[in-house]
């Protein structure tokens, strides 16, 4: 369990400094100009790499207990 917490924690922190690796990886092949993705998906995949990283640390908490 907590290796996969880790694991979370770190792809968390991925979608937290670098979103836009997520898009080119994921979503550049939708767009049809395949610039850049827009400020609303990079608040949203920042936002989703909050979240996964509290999860990870719950997975980390509850392993302990």
């Amino acid at each position: 369990m907590a290796v996969l917490s880790i694991l979370l924690m770190l792809c968390s922190l991925v979608m937290l400094w670098k979103p836009v690796w997520v898009w080119n990886a994921v979503e550049s092949w939708k767009s049809e100009d395949g610039a850049e993705p827009s400020d609303l998906y990079i608040w949203s995949v920042r936002f989703g790499g909050v979240m996964c990283f509290l999860a990870g640390c719950g997975g980390i908490a509850a392993g302990m207990l």
